[in-house]
Formats: structure tokens, C-alpha cells, sequence
């Protein structure tokens, strides 16, 4: 009898210590659930922008049949000219899978839009992300523009940064001068790689709340913790697609 006790208490007491002495090689946070979201960027020929669009919208119900479209935008400033950027939902990589053989045999899909527009893609990029635990996927008030700014993170995960960079983007938000949409982290692409999404009711509204943030001392502050992890950062400005679903 005393044998098995004792067994038995060594057995809840490693129980009890394995997920401590896990949680202390994690990156961060665990993910709850499979659902992610796929970043693609189409560079397109030049002067092709507004027929490409045209035709998606003319047929984007074909795709979106088969999931779910976060949003469409081309991109007004950053980086090269000539760009669409849109995010999809999916359940997990089953889903993702079953998707892109669904569309593969979709002759509606493929005869009307696909087939015809290839042509006018010189590039396709795409990101696999999931949102950070701390953050939803929020819905804007209403239409505005958008800036999908980019931070390139040193290795390490957010076990590393994610503190410090939460506190960053939370100083922005308690500004109030723009709305945090999203906070994505790379899982397929650029590693250590975090995307953030924000809208804002125009150009000049954000650059008024930029001129602002500048000097405030808690952003100040918040953003001096986070750069010391930084690698490089790059942004965008986004106009939303006449379909789109976050205007």
C-alpha cells in the first residue's frame, strides 16, 4: 500500500510540473483554435489595376462560395505601385485544402474570372497568420482607409516581445485617434514577423493622430520598450475595394 502511494504521488506531482517546465520553452501564448488567415499581395501589370478589380467584382461571389473574405484593397502608398492585398478566413488547413480543390474544379470560377485575369498578374505573395490571443478581429464604425503596418521582430517569439509589443500597440489604441482591426502573427512566410491592421476615418485623420502619438509619453515610452526587440518595420496604405467587406 505504501508502494502505490507512493507511485501515485509521484505521478500527480509530474503531472503537475509538466506543463511548467513545457510553458518554459514556449514562444508565447498557445493558439486556442485552427482557424487562420491567408495575407496574398498581387503585384499586377501596370495600368491593369482598375480592370482587375472590375472583373473581381463582377465575380467574387464565385469565390467567396467557397470561403470567407476578410477584405480587398489596393494599396495607395508603400512599397511598389500597383498592388492588391486581401485576407481570407479558414477554418483550419483541412478547410484551406478542401477550398482550393473546390475552386480547382469550379469551371464557373476558373472560365469567368480566373483563367481570363491570370494574365494580368505579374506576382502572387502569400502569408499564412494567425490573430495574436489578446486581440479580435474587429469590425470599423464605417468606411475609411486602412495601414497594414508590418514589424519584422528579432528571433525569439513573443515570449521573447509579445509583452512589450502589446504594450505598444495598446498606447496607440488608448489614443483613440484610429481603431485596431486586427493583430496577426506570421505563421507560414517572414518568421517573427507581426502585422498590424488599423483603420482610420481618412489620411488626414491619421496623420493628425500620428503628429499626436509622437508626443505622448506612455506611446513614447511603450514604443522606445518594444524597438528593442525590432528588426524592421514597413507599412502600407490600404483603400478598400468597393466589395470588400471591411470598408
Amino acid at each position: 500500500m505504501l508502494v502505490l502511494r507512493h507511485s501515485l504521488t509521484k505521478a500527480l506531482a509530474a503531472r503537475t510540473l509538466a506543463p511548467q517546465v513545457c510553458s518554459s520553452f514556449a514562444t508565447g501564448p498557445r493558439q486556442k483554435d485552427g482557424t487562420f488567415y491567408e495575407f496574398r499581395t498581387y503585384s499586377l501589370k501596370p495600368s491593369k489595376m482598375n480592370e482587375f478589380l472590375e472583373n473581381f467584382k463582377k465575380n467574387v461571389h464565385l469565390r467567396t462560395a467557397h470561403s470567407e473574405l476578410v477584405g480587398y484593397w489596393r494599396v495607395e502608398f508603400g512599397g511598389r505601385m500597383n498592388k492588391v492585398f486581401h485576407i481570407w478566413k479558414y477554418d483550419n488547413f483541412a478547410h484551406r485544402t478542401e477550398v482550393r480543390k473546390a475552386l480547382a474544379k469550379d469551371k464557373e470560377w476558373q472560365e469567368q474570372f480566373l483563367i481570363p485575369n491570370l494574365p494580368l498578374v505579374d506576382k502572387q505573395e502569400s502569408e499564412i497568420t494567425y490573430l495574436v490571443p489578446w486581440c479580435k478581429l474587429e469590425k470599423p464604425p464605417k468606411e475609411g482607409v486602412y495601414e497594414l503596418a508590418t514589424f519584422q521582430m528579432k528571433p525569439g517569439g513573443p515570449a521573447l516581445w509579445g509583452d512589450a509589443f502589446k504594450r505598444a500597440v495598446n498606447a496607440h489604441v488608448a489614443l483613440g485617434y484610429t481603431k485596431l482591426v486586427g493583430v496577426f502573427h506570421t505563421e507560414y512566410g517572414a518568421l517573427n514577423r507581426v502585422h498590424v491592421l488599423w483603420w482610420n476615418e481618412t489620411m488626414d485623420s491619421r496623420a493628425a493622430g500620428r503628429h499626436l502619438s509622437h508626443e505622448d509619453p506612455r506611446v513614447v515610452a511603450a514604443v522606445r520598450e518594444s524597438v528593442n526587440y525590432l528588426v524592421s518595420q514597413q507599412n502600407m496604405l490600404l483603400i478598400p475595394a468597393s466589395f470588400s467587406p471591411l470598408k
